[in-house]
């Protein structure tokens, strides 16, 4: 059994009292008042409605809520059953809930989960993000069936998505996965996953937990983590995600350095597994039944982006040429000189972008926070470029040019290896 001695007395003594489980759910929460009850009621009726015989918990790791999210999760019930499915539960639901400091960042809240998994000896569990209005019981069908029914490890999810929503994944994070690691994986870093209780066990034996990307970023070690150690993946279709409105837009900066200093850090971890990869990337099964449905537009201020494009590749020059290539930073610094009519930014020129940021952030040619905040203007440049392409495509055209992406990004494969190998 792996190390549990970060988990509280009392929380150990709640686990015990609930004995072997089959299935457990992560919550894991931090002021998540407003969303809490209906996500939590939503796991319950898929645990109910999709596994009624099995042995169940809800773990609700808490990162010290002031609002009241943790007594929600414990009180938070369905009187009758019946009246919104055709069973009722025919065991316990149990709920637990514990408390972690926040500032340990996520990755804390997802150890907690595995080593509860551990110590239960669950067979499958999945972990829903709690700030969701878009969760359904079939999101917990979706990501534990593969694991419980299948022998599958790992699933993570797909989203349906609006063209403008999830572009750092659809741009860099996602093609980087496929490419690097050879594995078609649509959303490497989800908030939802499934996941068997022998892959806990696996991650909880790594010596990484007290690491900053992985604090932060659990998500992205986590599904490179269980490519590179040869365990099963697939993904499963969940629908649409709709997060609660926030009282201010995620920093893309941090988002960013968050998201990339993670990949980045993976690539270091597993570049005997990686580098020397020459087979075509594979896919990976997918579970569920893939709809369209509407989606709330979003808007994107092209002007402002380019505008904040062509301001950070002007002030930005001294720590951008010590990045970049001269051919690269030249061909970029020409991009910057367009008018918005005009403005593009092709896929080859953001692949050896991305690329020789990768390198760059191997070989540290300079502080590596900073390395990735210079990579933020010339992201919004992109995003610019690809909102003027795609303004007026459909959901197919815009599948075929992520899927063109992805392609520049393996052709352009040997690029970064050279890069990655040279002497800095």
């Amino acid at each position: 059994m792996a190390e549990e001695t970060f988990l509280s007395d009392d929380f150990v003594r709640k686990l015990t009292a609930v004995g072997e489980v089959d299935i457990l759910v992560g919550v894991p929460t931090y002021n998540n008042r407003s969303t809490i009850a209906h996500v939590v009621n939503a796991v319950q009726l898929g645990l109910v409605k999709y596994f009624p015989r099995e042995r169940v918990v809800i773990i609700n790791p808490d990162g010290g809520s002031t609002d009241g999210t943790s007594e929600i999760v414990t009180t938070s019930s369905i009187q009758d059953f019946r009246s919104l499915l055709s069973a009722s539960p025919l065991r316990t639901i149990h709920r637990i809930t514990t408390s972690y400091r926040e500032v340990d960042g996520r990755g804390t809240a997802w150890r907690i989960i595995m080593a509860a998994a551990d110590l239960l000896r669950a067979k499958a569990c999945a972990v829903i993000s709690p700030d969701l209005e878009s969760v359904t019981p079939e999101w917990i069908e979706g990501l534990v069936r593969p694991v419980y029914r299948e022998q599958f490890d790992l699933v993570t999810p797909i989203y349906h998505r609006h063209k403008y929503d999830g572009l750092l994944v659809k741009n860099i994070i996602a093609p980087m996965v496929r490419s690097i690691y050879g594995v078609k994986v649509r959303e490497p870093v989800g908030g939802e996953f499934g996941f068997s209780g022998r892959l806990a066990c696996h991650y909880l034996e790594q010596d990484l937990w007290h690491e900053d990307f992985v604090r932060s970023r659990t998500e992205i070690w986590m599904t490179t983590g269980a490519i590179v150690d040869g365990f099963k993946l697939c993904q499963a279709f969940l629908g649409p995600k709709i997060h609660a409105q926030k009282s201010s837009s995620q920093d893309i900066v941090a988002t960013i350095q968050d998201a990339l200093g993670a990949l980045f850090r993976c690539m270091e971890n597993h570049e005997s597994y990686w580098l020397p990869r020459t087979d075509p990337p594979q896919g990976v099964p997918v579970f569920g039944f893939e709809f369209s449905s509407g989606l709330e537009p979003r808007r994107i201020n092209r002007k402002r982006m380019l505008m904040m494009f062509q301001n950070g590749v002007k002030q930005l020059a001294p720590i951008l040429e010590s990045i970049l290539s001269p051919e690269t930073l030249e061909q970029i610094r020409q991009a910057s000189q367009l008018d918005e009519k005009q403005f593009r930014f092709p896929d080859e020129l953001w692949v050896k972008t991305i690329y020789e940021f990768a390198a760059s952030y191997h070989h540290s040619v300079i502080n590596r926070e900073h390395l990735l905040q210079a990579l933020t203007p010339i992201y919004r440049g992109r995003i610019c470029s690809v909102v003027a392409e795609d303004q007026r495509a459909d959901a197919e055209e815009i599948e075929q040019k992520l899927e063109a992406l992805c392609r520049e990004f393996e052709r352009l494969r040997p690029y970064l290896v050279e890069r990655w190998a040279r002497k800095a």
